[in-house]
């Protein structure tokens, strides 16, 4: 034959797609997401997603639901980051964002104060959607801010930029909170 497919990157936008299928979090190639119950939850839905027609309602559903989940993920990893810009980790803030299967709890004796904390991000900021379930890969970035003495100040800062608004109170953007 006059051309021969011994390109190397011939199969490289199916392995993308495949990879994409593989991300339970935001971005392609991400490693960080762990088998938490969120993560199992939304790979069953594309598990599920995957076995119907393309061309059916529930696929539609399901894939605008999937859709839905990790835009989610991704607008609540983007305030966390935002805080932790504004509380001066510009070069920090991916790196403590970053949860691996290999995390660990830096000091067993944080966690009560890690779950505390993140409850009461919670329940007293809007940091977290109204429908969200914690995630167990926010306990691991709450503990490395107990270990760096700023989890008071990132609770303090959610509070101004994303405080908790009467349910049916809608937001605009433009009158949000000026940021410390």
């Amino acid at each position: 034959p006059l051309c021969s497919n011994n390109n190397p990157y011939a199969s490289f936008g199916a392995t993308l797609a495949r990879d994409e299928e593989q991300n339970l979090w935001s971005t392609p190639h991400d490693v960080t997401h762990t088998e938490a119950d969120d993560d199992r939850v939304l790979y069953n839905m594309i598990v599920i997603r995957n076995q119907l027609d393309k061309d059916s309602e529930e696929w539609q559903k399901l894939n605008y639901d999937i859709y839905t989940l990790r835009q989610t993920r991704k607008e609540v990893r983007s305030r966390w980051k935002h805080i932790l810009e504004d509380l001066g980790f510009q070069k920090e803030a991916d790196s403590l964002l970053s949860v691996t299967k290999l995390s660990i709890i830096s000091d067993s004796q944080n966690m009560g104060k890690a779950r505390d904390i993140l409850l009461k991000l919670s329940e007293e900021t809007n940091i977290f959607p109204t429908s969200w379930e914690l995630s167990e890969r926010y306990l691991f970035v709450v503990d490395r801010l107990i270990a760096l003495d700023a989890a008071d100040e990132f609770f303090k800062m959610a509070s101004v930029v994303y405080p908790k608004r009467p349910s049916g109170e809608r937001v605009d953007n433009r009158q949000k909170t000026p940021q410390c």
